[in-house]
């Protein structure tokens, strides 16, 4: 039901298929559940088709081993029109020591689609509940105004070029 759930959280081992020559979980896999979490929080909130529209600020923080339990958790921090804001945590937990830590985080943003080739489409309106909810969602509209101002660098140096 759109406009209800607001956060997703992914659970599973890391396997020997994820990792690297130097056996960590490499990079693109990591982005890879980011994408799968964040787009399974934008559908079940948008009640939508949704498509990624921006990676901000990941930080790879710390390695994720093999057989470490991966949680993923998206959460809305922000809703635009027809785009949702997602917080994006990758925790890694070593199931023999009970020891977890944060291995990578971003921001991401979603935009809902009326159909896989559509165009936008209005999204349920979110809200901030709590003071930690608020600070996220001044992150978010910080990370907007970074990106035009990006925007607009690349466009003058663009038209520069050409």
């Amino acid at each position: 039901m759109p406009g209800k759930q607001h956060e997703v959280n992914f659970r599973f081992l890391a396997q020997p298929t994820d990792v690297n020559f130097g056996g960590k979980v490499h990079g693109g896999m990591v982005m890879k559940w980011i994408d799968q979490a964040g787009y399974a929080c934008a559908v079940a909130w948008s009640g939508a088709y949704c498509v990624t529209a921006s990676v901000s600020g990941i930080q790879f923080v710390a390695p994720i081993l093999i057989g470490d339990l991966v949680t993923v958790r998206a959460r809305l921090i922000h809703t635009g029109r027809s785009s949702m804001h997602m917080a994006v945590d990758v925790l890694a937990r070593d199931l023999k020591k009970d020891e977890h830590h944060l291995a990578t985080s971003c921001v991401m943003v979603f935009v809902a689609l009326d159909a896989p080739d559509g165009k936008p489409t209005p999204v349920p309106s979110w809200q901030p509940s709590d003071e930690k909810e608020r600070q996220l969602q001044q992150q978010a509209m910080k990370l907007m105004e970074l990106s035009k101002d990006m925007e607009l660098l690349v466009d003058r140096q663009a038209a520069e070029g050409a």
